[in-house]
């Protein structure tokens, strides 16, 4: 089974083990937006099961609640996807129906993600909750990990990350998902235990993504500009890009 290695990564008790099958027409009744998502819930999954729920009674680590969110559980959960799935289209709206947070580990095409988001209360509606940014890693094989990989599945054992409450909890896992990012920008393993703020360590992966993309369009342009100045111009730019993508991977 594709999930084994990550959820023995995780260390979940027995206690909070639930291993139950959602059935897709549970999603299919929450709030989804338009009928085409509906149809992706339908066609893109093969199977989402609710692996564990991780509470104050059965892990140990206290509730967590504030002016903006409640934190009650954590939801585990997998999901299978079909070859044809939009996985983040897909991702995003298992987060958006389940009402806990949730680590969401996907299954497609052989390859492995684990994902998370944050959730709030809604400002607009009450008693909605709704998510904030989704992290997710790279597919991987987590039964053949690269070296970075490795130190990943390491640090995600619950007993190994802050337990102040569920809240930190949670977010020692966002924390280690950018970690990962950062290493696998780098090849600097050491990225995994650097003690930077994620926060700072988000900014930069998003500030990181933001230039390669635009290096991409750029390039992309470029080839299929025929006048002359023109193309010395986006070159030019694409240049100066560059130069801060190095200098943003080397605060990484």
């Amino acid at each position: 089974m594709r999930f084994v290695k990550i959820l023995d990564a995780l260390s979940i008790p027995p206690d909070a083990r639930v291993d139950q099958r959602v059935p897709k027409k549970l999603l299919l009744e929450q709030d989804i937006p338009t009928p085409a998502d509906k149809r992706q819930i339908q066609d893109g999954i093969e199977e989402l099961l609710w692996v564990a729920a991780l509470k104050p009674t059965n892990i140990g680590v206290p509730s967590y609640r504030d002016n903006i969110r409640e934190y009650l559980e954590i939801a585990v959960v997998t999901v299978t996807l079909r070859q044809t799935a939009k996985v983040p289209r897909i991702t995003e709206l298992v987060h958006r129906t389940i009402p806990y947070p949730v680590v969401l580990i996907s299954n497609h095409d052989d390859a492995i993600s684990l994902s998370l988001a944050h959730k709030r209360q809604s400002q607009g509606e009450i008693g909605k909750v709704v998510i904030e940014d989704i992290r997710q890693t790279r597919p991987f094989h987590p039964e053949s990990p690269t070296e970075v990989e490795l130190s990943f599945l390491t640090g995600l054992k619950i007993s190994s990350l802050p337990r102040t409450n569920l809240f930190t909890l949670y977010q020692g896992w966002l924390d280690c998902i950018a970690w990962l990012e950062a290493a696998q920008i780098t090849g600097n393993i050491t990225s995994l235990n650097s003690g930077k703020r994620s926060k700072d360590l988000w900014n930069t992966l998003d500030e990181y993504t933001r230039l390669s993309r635009d290096i991409t369009t750029l390039r992309a342009q470029a080839e299929k500009e025929k006048q002359l100045n023109r193309r010395v111009e986006l070159n030019l730019k694409i240049k100066k890009l560059e130069a801060e993508l190095a200098d943003t991977r080397k605060t990484l």
